[in-house]
């Protein structure tokens, strides 16, 4: 809807302002996070340089084994000049670019958690570039269905004035939650990496979802190609959250951790020992995860 902003002289595309615009955002977040936690230093920094480069290459070359058929696949070259910016391909790109700087310099240390609430915040400025500037979403009967310029690229809706899903709008709100969340659990998840393991769930269940209010193509079984690419990932994001969980990663978050009490049990000498939650009473026996308790016999 807005193609271009004017700075004076200056003329900017919309989606590529805000996209560095959420890159700054997230830069920022994250070496905040990382002082407060007293990991500000070289090594973070490179991990942080490996995410930038590997998400830009993820999401340039994302759109470049879209078909089966190679033959109607562009270039790779082609594919890095006119590609299709796909978030889900810069993530992607971006995780595996900290592995792999993480593993040049022999970094072992988890920098999932100083990621998680950057990428939520600097997702949520960046979507504001895909919603002024790409189509809406699905047509909809909503009191808050949106009309678009029928000069918004690939927008069927846009030409016919039918008020459409504002799924951009969906996703910035998702996000800014999000952030609230993650920067509210961070002192509540007991393990490393954990913080960034609930991000990605929490995101891809969402993206399956808000995809069916999207204008992308449906390829089979009424599915659009994110959605095929996210589901084997829900099932491994589900089999490690049942990991994380059984393991009383999740204790002390208040929804979870109502639950997680293990049930008492009872020792040789006829004392019961009960299961509590990380950050519980202090007892003699204590792991990352669950503290024993004995009561009186």
């Amino acid at each position: 809807m807005i193609p271009e902003l004017r700075f004076g002289a200056l003329t900017i595309p919309t989606h590529d302002f805000f996209v560095v615009l959420g890159v700054v955002v997230a830069s920022v977040v994250f070496v905040l996070e990382a002082r407060r936690r007293g990991a500000l230093r070289e090594e973070s920094l490179f991990a942080v340089a490996g995410a930038l480069v590997g998400g830009a290459i993820g999401m340039r070359v994302s759109g470049w084994a879209e078909h089966l058929d190679p033959a109607l696949n562009p270039t790779l070259l082609e594919a890095w000049m006119f590609g299709s910016r796909s978030v889900l391909g810069g993530l992607t790109g971006a995780y595996a670019g900290v592995l792999i700087a993480k593993r040049l310099i022999g970094y072992r240390e988890k920098t999932g958690d100083l990621f998680a609430p950057a990428v939520a915040l600097g997702m949520a400025v960046g979507r504001i570039g895909c919603f002024l500037t790409e189509a809406p979403g699905r047509p909809t009967e909503l009191p808050w269905g949106i009309r678009a310029p029928a000069s918004v690229p690939e927008c069927l809706g846009c030409l016919t004035g039918q008020p459409m899903h504002p799924s951009f709008l969906y996703e910035i709100v998702f996000q800014l939650a999000m952030f609230g969340a993650l920067v509210w659990a961070r002192g509540r998840v007991s393990r490393p990496g954990e913080l960034f393991t609930l991000y990605v769930a929490a995101y891809a269940g969402f993206r399956f979802l808000v995809e069916f209010t999207r204008a992308n193509e449906t390829v089979w079984l009424d599915l659009t190609r994110p959605q095929w690419f996210l589901l084997p990932g829900l099932v491994l994001v589900a089999i490690r959250l049942t990991y994380g969980y059984r393991r009383g990663f999740y204790d002390r978050l208040p929804a979870v951790g109502s639950l997680g009490r293990g049930p008492a049990r009872r020792d040789p000498d006829g004392g019961t020992f009960r299961e509590e939650a990380a950050g519980g009473t202090v007892g003699d026996h204590t792991d990352d995860s669950v503290t024993i308790r004995q009561e009186s016999k």
